[in-house]
């Protein structure tokens, strides 16, 4: 298809103004996991002063945006859609923002505020992209564009669109993540999971602690072993071998590759708790979660396997059990959504249409090189195509489903979660231009089923 790629990006820089007003008006909402109802508002209405042809609000709480071809957005038209979370993480310690973390105030390069880069920025670009779709006639024939503004992402990444594809009925031929890139096009992400280890102990009073079985010092061995899984190597006289193995084909001999791509798993205890009588008493209980990011090769069960096969674990046999969290928390629609947590590993092939769709686009609009913020080069000196280092909607999207994900948005990965976040102007605006670009770029008669480089796919529990 032939476009013309200056009036696009000028289309984009129209926008400029719309898309920080409109940011800063996200951001003015804290919108934590299952608080998102005032963003969501705010959302609705914009979309609907720009012209959205329709926009609804599914029982889960995700706001979505349709547009298509003159106002076509018929049953019968395919969709193509472009996912932004927007709920955000908190501020943490107050005293670490050296500002308003709600105001969102601006400069001449920057926006600033909770949300900004992860990921209402995205949300802003993705709005603003489809109507220059619409402005331009871009969208493809027989396609219609459907812009999400998911819910719970921070709390359980993907239960959004496992909602979209089964309560919703909604299957996208394929989806753009805005989640914060640095410039780059993303095709996949290391997967993670939720563990839970439990260990008992006997109670007894503090002056005679011989008399107990304290749990807190079994889990103090365990907590020991965990660790070392994390940071050990992996040679053959290592007792506990540790995650860096995935990336040697003597232990992954079929995925080491795609190992190496998205980098190796990590471990790591999240979390700590415990039960006792009162602090003159020996613990009776203690459970730990570890927060487990899953590289290629690797699975829940071997995940889970893993840990119950740790010396300490063993040690302490039927007094220690090992799962997995279950997530089921109301939406703030009230809409309780279950599920596990497991959140797949997934990679698409670079070849695909799907993401030579966004390649294509960025080298016609930029180049072929990531573009940075004046000032920030050295965060976007890595190749065009690559990955991302946390968990995005993509486990869903792509991992569980095999709908075809590939990323690009606005910020940088660094500001996720970061006290003083902040966002990049000029991103705002490439990624609308690219967005506007790459869907009517799209290949379709280079379409194929053979997009997976790698899925992690579901697990045994039934569950959709």
């Amino acid at each position: 298809m032939s476009l013309d790629y200056e009036q696009i990006k000028k289309a984009a820089e129209g926008y400029r103004s719309d898309l920080t007003r409109f940011l800063r008006a996200m951001i003015s909402h804290p919108s934590e996991s299952t608080e998102e109802k005032e963003v969501v508002a705010c959302i609705k209405a914009e979309m609907e002063k720009v012209g959205f042809d329709k926009v609804e609000i599914d029982g889960l709480g995700n706001i979505i945006g349709w547009m298509g071809r003159h106002g076509d957005i018929g049953d019968d038209k395919k969709i193509i859609a472009i996912d932004s979370h927007i709920d955000t993480v908190g501020i943490g310690n107050r005293d670490n923002w050296t500002n308003d973390p709600y105001e969102g105030y601006e400069t001449d390069d920057i926006i600033y505020g909770r949300g900004a880069s992860d990921q209402e920025g995205g949300m802003a670009s993705a709005l603003y992209g489809t109507k220059i779709m619409k402005d331009l006639d871009l969208i493809p024939e027989g396609y219609k564009i459907m812009v999400v503004g998911s819910v719970m992402e921070e709390d359980c990444d993907g239960l959004c669109w496992q909602y979209i594809v089964n309560k919703d009925k909604i299957r996208p031929e394929f989806v753009i993540s805005t989640e914060p890139t640095d410039g780059g096009v993303y095709r996949g992400q290391r997967g993670r999971m939720e563990i839970r280890v439990d260990v008992k102990g006997v109670s007894c009073h503090g002056s005679a602690p011989e008399r107990g079985d304290n749990a807190i010092y079994k889990m103090a061995d365990i907590i020991s072993d965990v660790r070392a899984l994390n940071n050990n190597d992996c040679t053959d006289s290592t007792v506990i071998r540790g995650l860096s193995k995935m990336l040697d084909p003597k232990y992954n001999p079929e995925n080491y590759e795609d190992a190496r791509f998205l980098g190796r798993g990590t471990c790591t205890v999240s979390q700590i708790f415990y039960t006792s009588p009162s602090r003159c008493a020996v613990a009776d209980s203690c459970a730990i979660s570890i927060d487990r990011r899953m590289t290629a090769g690797e699975t829940y069960e071997t995940c889970l396997e893993e840990i119950r096969n740790l010396p300490a674990v063993k040690k302490y046999g039927d007094d220690v059990k090992v799962s997995m969290y279950m997530y089921a928390r109301p939406a703030w629609t009230g809409e309780v959504y279950e599920t596990e947590a497991y959140f797949p590993t997934w990679i698409s092939k670079e070849s695909a249409a799907h993401v030579k769709a966004l390649t294509d686009a960025h080298k016609a609009l930029f180049g072929d090189k990531r573009i940075a913020p004046k000032g920030q080069e050295a965060l976007r000196d890595r190749p065009l195509t690559d990955k991302w280092t946390f968990s995005t909607n993509g486990v869903s999207i792509m991992g569980r489903y095999g709908i075809p994900c590939v990323g690009f948005g606005p910020g940088a990965e660094s500001q996720a979660h970061a006290p003083n976040e902040i966002t990049w102007k000029d991103d705002l605006v490439r990624a609308a231009a690219l967005y506007a670009a790459a869907i009517p770029l799209y290949p379709t008669e280079e379409k194929t089923s053979d997009i997976e480089e790698y899925r992690g796919g579901k697990t045994n529990n039934n569950i959709l």
